[in-house]
């Protein structure tokens, strides 16, 4: 069928939103449906570009659409929403609740992901507008966390026969026949026999960057790499390294999606180091309800996973396939660490059941789980 997907996401950007939607798109395309996404922007950018950025092979169409900063995303949804009737869509998929009830407005059958909690004046009410409103829709929530958030800090009963838990995903295919580690490191260009710890993802507030750095400290031993973070979180993470005179730490900066898996597969441990307070997109806490893109890509490489236990967390993380520290507790972090250092044996263990478990979690059984039946 004809999907038409509407995301408020900037394309091409290092933002984990708009490789979440690229990664939607492409496996909807992989599904054999034909997608157009529409996202705001004045220029376009070409499909080569973006394969190798967002690390996405099956090519889809996107269109970009100039937007009036003040309409707050309501003329994208418009916009989005009558080009995809225009097109002759038969379902819209949309990040966007202004764009979900527009399309049932215009008898469209529709999918909207809910990754948060709805925000400003309208939030609210365009969530629950999508829900009440007669018509064909589905809404994937990524995590039973953010539906009970609905559920009870927004009185918003949704009805289980229009939900899908959608937790994100991973391309399963670019971990299949990944190096060992010391193989990995050798082609980054890091010493391939000592151990090394990677973290991947932004370098903002939530992340546990200070934690990183307090087990650099502690284990000098070791090779932490940090791979992400825009230029200025870069620079600000080398400074306080330089300062605290730590040089077992490599920070890559953005590395391009397609190459990702290489450098995850560098590290004999991976490190999810979230703390209580996470800032979302929306500037919100989302330590309670998110589904980090990370965890599944972690789990896929196959190495020994070192988490902060947070309870949305082991919706899909266990003893069995991770190791845990209490959130934002240094001490707890040397302790768990040390543990994995001292016990090559569990951090295989625990890194081959991770693997296993990963693969019920690809973006293409996602997608089919997402819009089955629906139309």
């Amino acid at each position: 069928m004809k999907i038409g997907a509407i995301a408020p996401s900037h394309i091409p950007s290092n933002t984990a939103n708009s490789i979440q939607v690229m990664k939607v798109c492409q496996a909807l395309a992989q599904l054999g449906h034909t997608v157009k996404l529409w996202v705001p922007g004045q220029t376009t950018t070409p499909w080569e570009q973006l394969s190798g950025y967002y690390g996405v092979t099956t090519p889809f169409e996107i269109s970009w659409l100039p937007l009036q900063p003040n309409l707050k995303r309501y003329d994208l949804a418009l916009s989005g929403v009558n080009r995809a009737a225009g097109w002759q869509a038969d379902l819209v998929y949309t990040w966007m609740p202004q764009a979900a009830v527009y399309a049932q407005v215009r008898g469209l059958p529709v999918v909207l992901e809910v990754h948060d909690r709805p925000t400003g004046k309208l939030g609210p009410w365009l969530l629950r507008r999508t829900v009440n409103m007669r018509g064909c829709k589905r809404l994937a929530i990524i995590t039973r966390a953010l539906v009970r958030v609905l559920e009870q800090e927004f009185d918003l009963p949704i009805p289980p026969e229009k939900v899908v838990i959608a937790p994100d995903g991973v391309d399963l295919e670019r971990y299949d026949a990944l190096p060992d580690a010391p193989s990995a490191r050798e082609m980054i260009g890091l010493p391939p026999q000592q151990l090394t710890a990677v973290y991947t993802g932004h370098l903002y507030a939530g992340r546990g960057i200070e934690l990183l750095l307090g087990l650099a400290q502690a284990f000098r031993q070791v090779h932490f790499l940090l791979v992400g973070g825009n230029p200025q979180s870069v620079e600000n993470c080398r400074k306080q390294a330089a300062l605290a005179g730590l040089t077992n730490l490599t920070f890559t900066g953005f590395v391009e999606n397609q190459r990702l898996a290489l450098y995850q597969a560098a590290g004999d441990i991976l490190l999810m180091p979230y703390g209580r307070i996470i800032a979302g997109s929306s500037g919100g806490n989302t330590a309670d309800i998110c589904s980090p893109m990370k965890m599944f890509e972690y789990m896929a490489a196959g190495r020994a996973i070192l988490s902060s236990d947070l309870p949305v967390l082991r919706e899909v993380l266990n003893d069995s396939n991770a190791a845990f520290c209490a959130a934002d507790e240094l001490d707890s972090w040397k302790k768990g660490f040390q543990a994995l250092l001292n016990d090559p044996a569990r951090r295989q263990v625990i890194g081959m059941q991770a693997k296993i478990d990963a693969q019920g979690y690809s973006w293409k059984s996602r997608a089919e789980a997402t819009i089955a039946n629906l139309v």
